[in-house]
């Protein structure tokens, strides 16, 4: 009886362990992504409209300054990243579109809480002020 609630006991421990490792790991972007070019430029004007939009639905876990310290950082599952990091700035703005419009784990998709692309690249080029 007592293996009957060990091995299922086990698997699901094993299971829990190997996604600790998965949420953990580099996040994938399809070459498609990688290589894609920000087609909104920088300007004063884009840099703005991306900060309001990043205070709207980014920093209660990314933190004003993208240190992955908002209100509600704690409460993730994995860690919110610092944006100022090296690591985060060396990748591309069609790397950061496509994370940001997918998600993943506890990174909502923004497909349908920012369905204007034009806006989630103006959030890309406010992050790209955060270093």
């Amino acid at each position: 009886m007592k293996i009957k609630i060990l091995i299922p006991a086990a698997l699901i421990g094993m299971a829990f362990f190997m996604l600790s490792f998965q949420s953990n790991s580099d996040w994938p972007v399809p070459e498609k992504y990688q290589k894609m070019k920000n087609p909104v430029a920088a300007s004063d004007d884009s840099v703005e409209m991306g900060e309001d939009l990043w205070k709207t639905h980014c920093k209660s876990c990314h933190g004003k300054e993208g240190l992955g310290d908002g209100s509600k950082a704690a409460q993730l599952d994995t860690p919110a990243g610092d944006f100022t990091s090296a690591k985060f700035q060396k990748q591309t703005d069609g790397a950061l579109f496509y994370k940001t419009l997918e998600g993943r784990g506890d990174m909502p998709s923004y497909k349908k809480k920012i369905p204007n692309e034009e806006d989630i690249w103006n959030l890309v080029n406010f992050m790209r002020t955060l270093k």
